[in-house]
Formats: structure tokens, sequence, C-alpha cells
């Protein structure tokens, strides 16, 4: 059963494969929007909207709020600053962060249930496990920047996570926290894949922040691959990156 819903700014698609999944599939779309209601910056009365109005402190903030916090300040420290929860204006937007970690947790939710081949997708921000509807591996197309209707790339992320970092959907939502009046012309997409979405996520949103340099941040970290699309519509690759692009 495969259904899409527009939560959070956008359509989230969730697949699950195998007997009445339906249940399953509701609690999984009630709990991302929960994590909107909790999270969004656009809502007035969400958690972090009062936080940033000074009347709820952060000591008093939920347990998920602290895990995301936790989780944004580990990210800031393993990037070197190119990720930042808090903006140049004082307020903290946890944006960058939240997709992953709910795209991951509603993964871990279905888990639970008893599925195990399943596909979520959240705007690019991708979780899933064992086969699609044909017993074959999940595919994941990487879209042309330039063109969006057009796929350039397909990988099958075998059960890893995998996230892309880009402005020409969203426009210029990333920025440079050590220059953040700068944009960040000199690339316009990162696919990151990772051990699971949650890290793919937050490394892809940093590594896209390092412009040119996003790429080689990424050959570094351990267990993780990438592919970036720089301004002039050239692509590069980390060395293991063609790995995935073979199913198995």
């Amino acid at each position: 059963m495969k259904e899409t819903r527009l939560i959070m700014g956008m359509p989230i698609e969730i697949e699950i494969v195998g007997d009445n999944p339906k249940n399953v599939l509701e609690a999984a779309f009630a709990y991302l929007v929960a994590v909107e209601e909790r999270f969004s910056v656009y809502k007035e009365e969400s958690e972090i909207s009062r936080m940033n109005r000074g009347e709820l402190p952060r000591a008093a903030s939920s347990e998920e709020m602290k895990e995301v916090f936790a989780l944004g300040e580990k990210t800031k420290r393993e990037s070197q600053g190119y990720f930042d929860i808090c903006k140049p204006n004082g307020l903290i937007d946890p944006s960058g962060i939240v997709k992953g970690w709910a795209i991951k947790n509603t993964a871990a939710l279905i888990h639970t249930k008893g599925y195990e081949n399943y596909f979520v997708n959240a705007g690019g921000d991708i979780a899933m496990n064992g086969k699609n509807t044909e017993g074959k591996e999940w595919s994941v197309g990487i879209r042309n920047p330039f063109s969006i209707n057009e796929i350039v790339k397909v990988v099958y992320p075998k059960g890893c996570g995998i996230a892309t970092s880009g402005s020409y959907i969203r426009g210029d939502h990333i920025y440079n926290p050590h220059a953040p009046e700068e944009k960040i012309q000199e690339i316009v997409s990162i696919t990151v894949i990772g051990p699971d979405v949650l890290e793919a996520d937050r490394f892809a949103t940093a590594a896209f922040a390092m412009g040119k340099g996003g790429i080689e941040f990424i050959e570094r970290l351990p267990g993780f691959e990438g592919y970036m699309i720089d301004a002039k519509g050239v692509a590069t690759m980390t060395s293991g990156f063609e790995a995935y692009t073979v199913a198995t």
C-alpha cells in the first residue's frame, strides 16, 4: 500500500509491502503530523515557536526537543560549524535535522509493527528496508537540478539512508554559518548515502553549506558516499559511490 500526504510543507510518500498495512500507515502519518505540530517554525503555537518567543525555557522543553537540539549540537561539532540550528537572527530553526530524524523514527515505527519491506520519502530524505512489491531492491533516482523531471543517476541504497540537499526546489534555504550573508552558488545539489536517513540528512545539509568542499568532507566520512552537482552541471562523486548504482 502506498500513499502520499502533504506534511511539513512537502509531499511525504510511504509505501508498505505486506498484509493489511492501513493502520500502520495511518499511525506513521499521524506521527509525522505530531512532529510538524511540535517543530514547525511556521506554526505560532508549536513548541519551537513558543521557545523562540521566550515563552518556554529550554530546560522545560520536551524530551523530543532536547534530543533534536543535542543532535544539532553534535552535527555542528562534527561539521566544523557548517551546520547550526541557531540562525543569525538568534532564533532556533531545527528543520535542517528534524526531517531526517522524523523519517528515521517513522521507519522504526513501521518496522516494530512487523513490516520489513517499506519505503518512506520526505522531500528526498529516504528510509527503506527489504524489497519492493516486485521483490526487487528499492531504487532512488537523483534528479537533474536543471531539469527536475530528468533522472541523472539511479542508486540502490540497499537499506542505507539517502538524503539530498540543494537549492533547486526550495531556493536558498541553506546557508554557510561562517558566511551567512553569502549565497551558496557554486553547487546546486548534493546527495548523501549513509548508515541511516538521519545520518545522511544531517551531513547532506552540512556538506551543502560547505559548497564545493562538501564532497571532500563526505569522502572523509567513514560509511558515507556522496554525489554532488555543481552550478555548471558537472557531477563529482565519492570513491565508493558507484557501488550503490548496481542492484544486487
